[in-house]
Formats: C-alpha cells, sequence, structure tokens
C-alpha cells in the first residue's frame, strides 16, 4: 500500500476509486464502502484509494474529544491488510477547511488525486462548512465526468453501524459485540516496553505496553485476549488499568501469554481483547494477588478450550 500524508507529494497519474471519510475503527460500515471501491477498481483497472486526515476534522474544531478507536497507525496498517492501493491520511489544513466543495472535488479528487469514481455513505460531509454532500457529489460527477456511488448504513440489528456507537458499547466492555461491529476484535497495538517484572516473581512472565493518549481503551479490568507477537499468535489474559495493588501510577496493558518464553522486548504487539473477564481490584498482598491470578488464567484456558 501506498502511503501519502502531503498531496503535493503525490505524483501518480493511473485512475482511482475512492471513498472518503474518518474511518475510525474500520467498522463494517467502513469496510462495506472499501469493498465496493474494490469491485469497481477490478472492473474497469482502477487502483483503489482510501482519503481520510491525520487529525479528524471534528477534533480539530473541538467538536469531539481526541480518543479515536484506532490509532493512525493501526488504522493504516487495518488498510495495509484490506488491500487498499492508495491511502491519502492528510493534514486538515485551513486551505483545506476553508475549500468550497466543488474547489475540493476539482482541486483535490480530480488534479492530484485522479478520481475516476468515488463511493461513500449517505452521512459523508466535504468542503467548507460541511455544504457538501452525496447530493453535491453526484452533481460534481455528472459536471465533471466521474462515477458517483452513495451505499446505505450498514446495520446491526437494526441500528446503523458508526464510531460513535461503538465507542458507547467499548465505555461499557461490550468485546464481542464490538467484534460484530467492527468486523474484528478490538485491539491494541504498541511496543513491548519494560514493566515492574512482577510478573516473572509471580510466576507468569508478561508482557507490558503503553497504549497512546489518543486511544479509547475498555473499563479497566481483565480480558480474555488473543496476542500477535513475533509471527505467531498467543492466547493469554490481559490486565489494563493502573494495577493498584503494586501501587501503580500510569495506565498500562499487561499481558500473560499462553505457551510463550521468549524475550519480547522492543518488538511491537497487537492484543486483542476478546471478552471482559473482571474488574481491575486492590488486592491486600502480593499472595492475594498471585491466587486471583491463578483463577484468572483458569478461567482463560477453559474459555479458549471453548473456542476451539
Amino acid at each position: 500500500m501506498e502511503y501519502i500524508q502531503e498531496l503535493d507529494e503525490y505524483n501518480g497519474t493511473d485512475p482511482c476509486v475512492v471513498t472518503l471519510g474518518k474511518f475510525d475503527g474500520v467498522h463494517k460500515g467502513h469496510r462495506k464502502l472499501i469493498a465496493r471501491v474494490k469491485e469497481i477498481a477490478r472492473e474497469h483497472g482502477w487502483r483503489t484509494a482510501v482519503f481520510t486526515f491525520q487529525v479528524s476534522p471534528q477534533v480539530c474544531m473541538g467538536a469531539r474529544r481526541p480518543k479515536m478507536l484506532m490509532t493512525n497507525e493501526e488504522r493504516k496498517e487495518v488498510l495495509r491488510e484490506l488491500d487498499v492501493d492508495l491511502l491519502f491520511e492528510c493534514r486538515f489544513t485551513e486551505k483545506i477547511r476553508a475549500m468550497e466543495p466543488e474547489d475540493f472535488v476539482r482541486e483535490i479528487l480530480l488534479e492530484r488525486l485522479h478520481v475516476s469514481a468515488v463511493v461513500m455513505g449517505t452521512d459523508f460531509h466535504f468542503g467548507k462548512d460541511r455544504a457538501g454532500n452525496s447530493e453535491v457529489m453526484k452533481q460534481m460527477g455528472e459536471k465533471y465526468g466521474f462515477l458517483v456511488e452513495v451505499l446505505s448504513k450498514e446495520r446491526y440489528q437494526g441500528k446503523e453501524i458508526s464510531s460513535s456507537y461503538i465507542r458507547e458499547e467499548l465505555a461499557l466492555g461490550h468485546m464481542e459485540k464490538i467484534a460484530e461491529l467492527m468486523g474484528q476484535p478490538y485491539f491494541i497495538t504498541g511496543e513491548i516496553v519494560h514493566g515492574r517484572h512482577l510478573g516473572h516473581t509471580l510466576g507468569f512472565p508478561t508482557i507490558n505496553q503503553i497504549p497512546e493518549p489518543v486511544k479509547m481503551t475498555p473499563p479497566w479490568g481483565v480480558y480474555y485476549s488473543r496476542t500477535h507477537v513475533a509471527g505467531r499468535w498467543y492466547p493469554g489474559i490481559s490486565n489494563i488499568g493502573m494495577k493498584p495493588t503494586v501501587g501503580g501510577t500510569a495506565v498500562g496493558l499487561e499481558t500473560y501469554l499462553f505457551d510463550c518464553s521468549l524475550d519480547l522486548y522492543g518488538q511491537t504487539a497487537r492484543v486483542e481483547l476478546l471478552s471482559f473477564r473482571r474488574p481491575e481490584e486492590k488486592f491486600a498482598d502480593i499472595d492475594e494477588l498471585k491466587e486471583q491470578m491463578d483463577r484468572d488464567i483458569q478461567a482463560a484456558d477453559l474459555y479458549f478450550s471453548k473456542e476451539e
């Protein structure tokens, strides 16, 4: 996948099919758009493209807190897994913010991206004061000679799937439902860093990660998890929170990997949080914590045996 952050640096001339939006979470609604983009591209021999921003325009304008379902790096990796040819991840500049909808279409989509088709959702807006919508895009398509398709929202049990809907479910720790809405489990990707090495002392060596500040996390507690690191997937159990029993002062993600004895410091791991087990607790002492960890691991063994 070709990754472009500065539009002026893109010199491609091949026609492409583009879909536009924030793509936070790359959920099933986004995947529906991308699937149609790929169908059109195959029919015509065009390239596939996603156009988004480094920071959401709503965040830039103060309309929403900067808490995301995915970091930009995570979003990029998922779009790469979906075999998108081009990812335009642009800065939301004052110039773009002030562009009239037709100027955005002409100067960015046509002259810079060489768009031959646009696939968009019914609620996407663009241009100054969000004046551009699906009807405006259709008019622009007729005027400038490119295809426009507007797709209805994907639904789950009758409710429209959206990033906001998923954030609501994440705040409740409904990990199974989130996996249904996103089309994949919720995950946190990050470098494995040194912790207090308490896990080794207790007989449960763990990996530690620090979620990025913009990353929205589920309720603090223990989760059944699956981790991809060093080219393999490992079942396990994860704790996200402050680790109050040992006087933790920062939010971290700590994961015990089953059947793994590798030195993984400095590597990047992707931890999927599959199901909520229990809230984070402060125990009376380390021995009580160890007893609870034993129970958590036994419960995780049972969970994964049922999954097989």
